[in-house]
This record gives structure tokens, C-alpha cells and sequence, in this order.
């Protein structure tokens, strides 16, 4: 057990260590992270197989592999950009960090790797988009457009959005995800993404959804940490109308605005992090097409101040 462990902490180590954290102030405080490439278990190599239905053989509207790996638990995330900001904030001056001017750049920069051009027909560049905070649908395009610049990329080819938080007890509604949708349906329309899909949506959430969007969702990812089994009704509808049916086992909150905060005032005590609030987290991988192996995924996290 131990070895294991051991294993496993140095595997995470070498993980935290290729991070690319880049915060501006003004206006929207940005921080984009990029995760190298990442093992899945001790002795796996950094490009192991997603799974064998990754590869563009799957029928639709039967239950299949997610686009991503698993991905880290939330105090893994938080750990990682602790520790980029603790990398980052090592590598320059204190006064910096204490007069913040206008425009603050935090970048590590070993870990940027964007997508060679002569290589793009053979990756598939997926994401998926987390809406954190209490934020305008505008979030939507700041993200791809962030997204695209990252990884050197015109467009993406596909992108599914995360159910928008909502107050305890109220159910998800098509109103809730209509300024979404119509912000992801704009991006389609300007060829910035290419097929558009939703998680965590019910037969009768996605039926409405699918009867009232100009664009059409493409998948719709089912938590398998409460769906053991596709539901017939859903299985039924999908099938129906070509949608694909994928698994996930993300958390319900991949990083909340206090570990967030927290992760903050222990990288940079100045900051005065109870004034800065997460927006929205979009996580991308990058898939080799013919062989179905992950070339690198990352992560981009935007934040501000609040009352700016």
C-alpha cells in the first residue's frame, strides 16, 4: 500500500509541476492552467488509451466512455494551482506581488504547449465548460475564445457545458440553460466550435431543450456516480434523435469560491483573496484521433474581483 502511494505522490508531484497559471488584472482577472499530459495509475504511461470507444466507433444513443479521463478531485485542483501560484510567486519580486499594477501576467512558462498547425486534422479538441459563479452567459464565449488562444487552435471541435449553478432547491429548468445554449449556438454559427452537447439532463430536460434550440445538442454526459444504468426513457430519446450518451464522473463542485479563496491567501497572503470569486473552469483535452490516446489536457479558470 505504501509503494503505492508513493507511487501515486510522485506521479501527482510531476503533474502539479507542468502548470501554466496566467492572472491579468483590469477589468476580468483571468488564470488559465494547462496540465501536461497525465497517467492514470502508477507505471501508466502519460498517453495510456482514453478507452477503446474513444475512437469514433460508438453507436448512438448507448451509454459510452467520456471524451476526458478521470479527472482530479477538487482539493487536487486546488492544490494544483496553489502550487503554480507558489511556483510563479517564487520567480519574481515581492513588491510585485504587493502593488499589483494594472496588469499582473502569472505564467509558468514550460507548460504552454499549443497544437502545431501541420497537426490539427489529427486532434479532436474537446471541452467541457463549469459555470462556478453568478456570472452573465458572456462567460461562455470568454471561455472558448480563451480556450482557442491557449492552444493555438481556430476553433474547437467539441464543447459541453456543465448544468449552471442554481439555489438549493430549485429544479433546472430550460430557462436556466437557454442563455447558455444561445451563446454556444453563436459560436457554432462563427465556426468556433464545432458540435455542442450538455451534462446531467434528464429525457424530459434535454426533450426540451432539443424541441426549442436552433442548434441541436450532439451528447449529453450521465453522471455515473448517480445513474449506474441509462435510464430506458433517456436511451430511447437519444437514440431517436442521434444524440450520444456519455458517462462522467466529475464531482457536483469542481472547486468552490472558498478552496479557491483559501488556495489564494496561502500562495499569496496580500491578496486579499476573500475579494476574489471563481467564474467559470473549462477543462480541454487534446486527443490523438487515430489512436485515441490523450496528447495533453489543461485547464483555464477565470476570477475577479468582486464589485469590478
Amino acid at each position: 500500500m505504501s509503494q503505492a502511494l508513493e507511487a501515486s505522490g510522485k506521479l501527482l508531484d510531476q503533474y502539479r509541476k507542468l502548470l501554466c497559471l496566467s492572472w491579468a488584472q483590469g477589468g476580468f482577472r483571468t488564470w488559465q492552467v494547462q496540465l501536461a499530459p497525465r497517467a492514470t495509475a502508477p507505471g501508466c504511461s502519460p498517453n495510456a488509451p482514453v478507452s477503446s470507444d474513444s475512437r469514433g466507433s460508438q453507436g448512438r444513443g448507448e451509454r459510452q466512455s467520456a471524451p476526458f479521463p478521470a479527472p482530479p478531485t477538487s482539493p487536487e485542483l486546488r492544490d494544483c494551482i496553489q502550487k503554480t501560484l507558489n511556483e510563479w510567486s517564487s520567480q519574481i519580486s515581492p513588491d510585485l506581488v504587493r502593488e499589483f499594477p494594472d496588469v499582473l501576467e502569472c505564467t509558468v512558462s514550460h507548460a504552454i504547449e499549443k497544437i502545431n498547425p501541420d497537426e490539427r486534422e489529427e486532434m479532436k479538441v474537446s471541452a467541457k465548460l463549469f459555470i462556478v459563479g453568478s456570472n452573465s452567459s458572456s462567460s461562455t464565449k470568454n471561455a472558448i475564445d480563451m480556450a482557442c488562444s491557449v492552444l493555438g487552435v481556430a476553433h474547437l471541435d467539441s464543447v459541453i457545458i456543465a448544468s449552471p449553478p442554481i439555489e438549493d432547491g430549485v429544479h433546472l429548468s430550460l430557462e436556466h440553460l437557454q442563455p447558455y445554449w444561445e451563446e454556444l449556438e453563436n459560436l457554432v454559427q462563427s465556426k468556433k466550435i464545432v458540435a455542442i452537447g450538455t451534462s446531467d439532463l434528464d429525457k424530459t430536460q434535454l426533450e426540451q431543450l432539443y424541441q426549442w434550440a436552433q442548434v441541436k445538442p450532439n451528447s449529453n454526459q450521465v453522471n455515473l456516480a448517480s445513474c449506474c444504468v441509462m435510464p430506458p426513457d433517456l436511451t430511447a430519446f437519444a437514440k431517436q434523435f442521434d444524440i450520444q450518451l456519455l458517462t462522467h464522473n466529475d464531482p457536483k463542485e469542481l472547486l468552490s469560491e472558498a478552496s479557491f479563496q483559501e488556495a489564494l491567501e496561502e500562495s499569496i497572503p496580500d491578496i486579499q483573496a476573500h475579494d476574489w470569486v471563481p467564474l467559470w473552469l473549462l477543462r480541454y483535452s487534446v486527443i490523438v484521433k487515430s489512436r485515441g490516446i490523450i496528447k495533453s489536457k489543461g485547464y483555464i479558470l477565470q476570477a475577479k474581483r468582486r464589485g469590478s
